[in-house]
């Protein structure tokens, strides 16, 4: 597996809005590029971190090259209209080597 990790600074009162479509975003992502998914977090700051996990690195930086474009314009401007400031490229690119994360329930 392969973990490709972005950012993302939201404009103030746009952090739900946010969310939805970073969610709606990686599910199209995982049905158009072969995604497993992925896993968003806030840090102290207010910055938001996107942990993306691919079956190899090959399929994340093809997607990444094709600028996960998907279908869902409205989605994309929701994204677009939420994001006051992101990463030009993943910030950190990295092969699992050992998984011992436990699934959880999801929280929304």
């Amino acid at each position: 597996m392969f973990i490709a990790a972005y950012w993302w600074r939201v404009r103030p009162g746009k952090e739900d809005q946010f969310r939805a479509v970073w969610r709606r975003g990686t599910e199209l992502i995982m049905q158009g590029y072969g995604s497993y998914g992925s896993r968003l977090h806030r840090t102290a700051d207010g910055r938001f971190i996107g942990m993306a996990e691919w079956p190899d690195e090959a399929s994340g930086r093809a997607a990444f090259e094709a600028k996960m474009a998907f279908d869902d314009h409205v989605t994309r401007a929701a994204f677009v209209d939420a994001v006051m400031e992101a990463a030009a490229e993943p910030f950190l690119l990295m092969e699992v080597t050992d998984d011992l994360l436990l699934r959880a329930a999801r929280s929304w």
